[in-house]
């Protein structure tokens, strides 16, 4: 099947998606306060996440009806995350739009929040086997939290007036912490979309375990071409180009491998950069400059496409049938993504 046929056909599986999404966000909610519920989820994005939980759920034979709520809970899910994430991270744009504490302040946001986080729980409510899924949509939760607590320790000495954060703060940071917070704040999420895809057409166990495997390493590399293009990245990005850098995180795998590239002298200028406590225009376009230098976007890459090689070789063990080139596709297309 041809890549345009197949993006056509997912585009066309994950239309249902936002109508259902808005559904949950504005029941029980005063029509004044419905811009605010609706605005996050109709600001667009991809929609990868209820794509993998759609068409595992295909692919194993089930039908839309049968996973269309927990996709929309997914969904939801991941944009409270995000709301959360530009608070945290002060970002002011996503998907080339305000984000939502920038339109709306961050007390509104805050209330904003409370609310998708009981909308992602109306849509399991609606399901049948609504127990075991409504576990998996915890779990997913906790530890994405634990992986945003992570990615704020590690920053490059930020945040001083918060105590926690000032006592356990990571003087250094190796690629295995790197990967143990990819893994809690991002892979976790593809990995329960798809392992709520099959679990809604009935799965076997063995099928699953095939399904989370696929979505944790496409988790994986997804992050790592975000990371990517963070640095790298162009207007389509929908982002600021360099947000790391303002972040001064040192959890981006690009600064992660150009620190251990660059020399001891240009190491302390990308370090004296990430711990300005006011980053100006020129530093980000130095500290672009320094990463530039060194191979960190090849390396990077090519640790990328190990992981997609890894979620690839999953679905050797799934059935194969259209749904499985459309997981195939996804995966390519994770790699070579540009916003």
């Amino acid at each position: 099947m041809q890549e345009e046929n197949l993006e056509k056909k997912i585009k066309e599986m994950i239309k249902p998606i936002k109508p259902v999404a808005r559904k949950f966000l504005n029941s029980y909610i005063n029509q004044d306060f419905q811009e605010v519920a609706d605005y996050q989820i109709s600001t667009g994005g991809k929609r990868i996440r209820p794509a993998l939980a759609i068409i595992s759920c295909k692919m194993l034979g089930g039908k839309l009806k049968d996973v269309l709520y927990a996709a929309a809970g997914l969904e939801i899910l991941h944009n409270y995350t995000l709301i959360i994430d530009d608070i945290i991270d002060n970002s002011k744009l996503r998907r080339g739009m305000l984000t939502t504490w920038k339109k709306f302040g961050c007390s509104i946001t805050n209330c904003a929040v409370v609310n998708y986080s009981a909308a992602i729980f109306q849509s399991v409510n609606q399901l049948k086997v609504s127990e075991k899924i409504s576990e998996i949509f915890i779990k997913t939760m906790k530890t994405i939290t634990e992986g945003e607590i992570l990615d704020i320790l590690f920053e490059q000495n930020r945040r001083e007036n918060e105590p926690y954060i000032k006592k356990n703060h990571y003087q250094k940071i190796t690629e295995k912490d790197y990967f143990k917070m990819v893994s809690k704040k991002t892979a976790i999420l593809f990995q329960s979309c798809c392992e709520i895809g099959g679990i809604c057409t009935g799965a076997k166990q063995r099928q699953i375990k095939f399904l989370k495997s696929y979505g944790f390493n496409f988790g994986i590399a997804f992050q790592i071409q975000d990371d990517i293009l963070d640095i790298f990245g162009d207007k389509k990005f929908g982002k600021e180009i360099g947000g790391d850098i303002i972040g001064r995180k040192r959890a981006n795998i690009v600064i992660f491998n150009a620190l251990k590239e660059l020399s001891k002298k240009n190491q302390k200028k990308l370090q004296a950069i990430l711990k300005k406590k006011k980053i100006l225009k020129s530093d980000i376009r130095e500290g672009l400059k320094l990463i530039k230098k060194t191979k960190s976007l090849e390396n990077s890459q090519r640790i990328g496409q190990r992981f997609i090689n890894e979620a690839k070789r999953q679905l050797d063990f799934l059935p194969q049938n259209e749904y499985r080139e459309m997981l195939f596709y996804l995966a390519d297309f994770v790699v070579k993504r540009k916003k």
